[in-house]
């Protein structure tokens, strides 16, 4: 197994989003399941959908839909559009881990599988846009998580290349792969879902036992304890 170094304080930090700095799954389940509907398909439990459902829509409805994935597209887009702003909800301690990376001197950004244009819609309407210097969603590179494309879009025009010194932080195998293909550091948010995930995709080894926290708000005493331990 391989150990994975201890933290250092970071330059960069890319943030998942669903589940890690917000929470849209109502609104994600809502659309999901319209869609099934019209298109004949059994519905999923709100569990399922959380479980089942980590990759972008263009990598994922191909294979749920096949030949109809473009008309499964448009009936979960337009029932996604109808819903998740107002079902958009701030993970606990979010707003306050971002106001005060503020005053630090780490640049963010964000990097989620939510296509680009409803991802940026909602970090504007909780006000969060200027936080971060790039706002990546599906469809924005070439490719999405878990590959590497995303990652390097967020950094561009930052002058900070990818590496350990930048973090990637979420909830899913999928952020985890993500910042192994790009040579980040993943940090992943503790809970025994995300560790069963990882076991499964055997990657559970390069998170190391510094690099969980409980959400948000375990973030600023994580990079406190970095500091302290690089000064």
């Amino acid at each position: 197994m391989t150990e994975s170094p201890a933290l250092t304080r970071p330059h960069a930090i890319l943030f998942d989003w669903d589940n890690t700095l917000v929470d849209n799954w109502p609104a994600i389940h809502d659309a999901l399941n319209t869609t099934f509907a019209a298109m004949g398909h059994e519905l999923w439990t709100f569990e399922q959908t959380r479980e089942r459902l980590r990759r972008s829509l263009r990598d994922s409805f191909p294979e749920m839909f096949g030949e109809k994935w473009h008309q499964a597209r448009d009936v979960f887009y337009a029932r996604f559009e109808e819903v998740h702003l107002e079902r958009l909800v701030p993970m606990a301690g979010s707003r306050e881990a971002l106001a005060w990376l503020a005053g630090e001197d780490i640049y963010l950004a964000l990097v989620s599988n939510k296509t680009g244009e409803y991802l940026r819609k909602e970090a504007a309407a909780l006000g969060w846009q200027d936080y971060f210097g790039q706002i990546i969603g599906a469809t924005d590179a070439p490719a999405d998580k878990p590959a590497p494309e995303p990652v390097h879009m967020a950094l561009a025009g930052s002058g900070i290349t990818a590496g350990p010194d930048v973090w990637f932080i979420g909830d899913a195998a999928v952020d985890v792969q993500c910042a192994l293909a790009a040579g980040l550091t993943p940090v992943a948010l503790e809970s025994p879902e995300i560790r069963a995930e990882l076991v499964r995709h055997n990657i559970d080894q390069f998170v190391g036992d510094d690099s969980w926290i409980k959400g948000m708000s375990g973030l600023a005493p994580l990079i406190g304890a970095c500091r302290a331990q690089d000064s």
